[in-house]
């Protein structure tokens, strides 16, 4: 991430807050809900369990001495190897190692459910082969893949943003690319290289949805964040085409870009970062949640216009587009939040990145803070829980990986301690007694006060 200025200082907030305020009438309304449960208003800690746990990561080569060449030439640095996104399908979990660093030989993996061992070395995906080399980039194999998707055509999505190296500075080996392999046969079926002119200077493509409606698996369009140039790029994949889309809404909060974890002070100004939809309505549109990673908001748009390519090569209708995008709540101060997932009952699971938390929300409930609860907790088994997964099983888990990010970029990870876990959760079981239930009702009393305005 990049070092970035301190804010402003927090008596400039509250005089932007009470402007704010008096210039929009931001007043409460009266409680129209009371519970008809208790709520509980402890995490339910007890209901993760761990998965897989590292204290540093290795690979599975196809031999000792390949993986003894590898670490001699440099080609395999373990400490450099850092987990950042994972999913699920049936008997397999996908992980990303982006190359943050050198030293990092592929960069998607996946290993076996149930584990069949605590810390295995990772499996290269689809295998070995599918994966470049930054020191002389083939730009059609995978070179840096930060997260994945996937889904209901049981396809597997990534977006490949072809930067290595970030912690040091952007170099942008290859193009981003969207790739989508097949999981029947994990086979490639689609690469798809970003159009130049969707491509700023220093983007870093992060997050990848997909959107099928009715079951349509070739009218797929696929949303992916640029966060550090504020965009957000939709593919249709029966179009086979792209467009960049833009808006305020999807840039950072200043008052919002200073983390304090673990003793580690640090400012990231990311913008739209976590994605999550809605099912269909009944218009068949669909919303898109959203927030950016330096803020502690969440916001919402209408996948309609996000959809709509005239709207967007064309400029014909701004005001349009500027009224689309609208906040509706906030998660607090040091509300942080990097991904997020929906499952079946229409619950939002949320990473709290600041907090070493999981964080949930009834989507049927207005999105006010007493309508939040953490599932769990945990400063030293989720350190940095950077990303989150609702799987499609029958029985719904929510799948969270910790990977002690800060420490790996601004301090030194000690390799004698567990520093990369992954955990779930039954869904159900998650939020059970907590305001996210749908059994539970909640409030609409609107939230006020100093961190309303971040």
């Amino acid at each position: 991430m990049h070092p970035l200025a301190r804010p402003e200082p927090l008596l400039v907030l509250s005089i932007l807050c009470a402007v704010f305020i008096k210039a929009t009438g931001y007043t409460p309304i009266e409680n129209r809900f009371s519970s008809i449960f208790p709520v509980k208003s402890s995490p339910n800690q007890d209901v993760f369990q761990s998965i897989y746990e590292w204290r540093f990561l290795d690979f599975a080569y196809p031999n000792y001495e390949s993986r003894l060449a590898a670490i001699q030439n440099g080609k395999f640095i373990s400490e450099n190897n850092l987990p950042l996104g994972i999913d699920v399908l049936g008997n397999r979990i996908f992980i990303t190692t982006p190359r943050w660093k050198g030293g990092v030989p592929a960069s998607l993996s996946w290993l076996p459910l149930p584990p069949k061992e605590r810390s295995p070395p990772l499996q290269p995906y689809p295998d070995w082969s599918a994966h470049g080399d930054p020191d002389s980039p083939d730009c059609s194999k995978l070179m840096s893949v930060y997260r994945t998707f996937i889904d209901e055509c049981q396809r597997l999505w990534l977006i490949d943003a072809g930067v290595v190296n970030a912690t040091i500075r952007i170099n942008q080996v290859c193009p981003p690319k969207i790739v989508v392999f097949d999981l029947t046969t994990d086979s490639l079926i689609l690469s798809y290289e970003l159009p130049p002119d969707q491509v700023k200077q220093d983007s870093l493509h992060s997050n990848i949805i997909v959107d099928i409606r009715r079951g349509q698996c070739n009218d797929a369009y696929a949303y992916v964040t640029d966060v550090w140039r504020y965009g957000v790029v939709v593919y249709s994949l029966a179009k086979n085409r792209s467009w960049r889309t833009t808006h305020h809404l999807f840039n950072p909060n200043p008052f919002a870009a200073d983390f304090n974890t673990h003793g580690l002070n640090f400012q990231w100004l990311d913008g739209v970062f976590g994605l999550s939809l809605l099912p269909p309505n009944e218009y068949n549109d669909r919303i898109l949640f959203y927030h950016p990673m330096a803020s502690f908001n969440e916001f919402m748009v209408s996948t309609a216009i996000l959809r709509d390519e005239n709207l967007w090569t064309s400029g014909a209708d701004t005001s349009t587009v500027v009224k689309a995008f609208t906040v509706i709540g906030d998660r607090g101060k040091d509300g942080h939040s990097s991904t997020v997932g929906i499952d079946r009952q229409n619950v939002m699971f949320y990473t709290l990145v600041s907090q070493d938390a999981v964080g949930c929300w009834d989507t049927s409930k207005p999105y006010a803070r007493k309508n939040l609860a953490k599932i769990i907790q945990n400063a030293t088994t989720l350190y940095f829980p950077n990303d989150l997964k609702v799987d499609r099983g029958v029985e719904q888990s929510v799948w969270v990986i910790s990977n002690r990010l800060p420490t790996y970029l601004y301090a030194e990870l000690n390799y004698d301690d567990v520093n990369f876990r992954i955990q779930r959760a039954n869904v159900h079981e998650a939020i059970q007694g907590t305001v996210c239930d749908p059994n539970v009702l909640g409030t609409n009393e609107v939230d006020t006060g100093i961190e309303g305005c971040y």
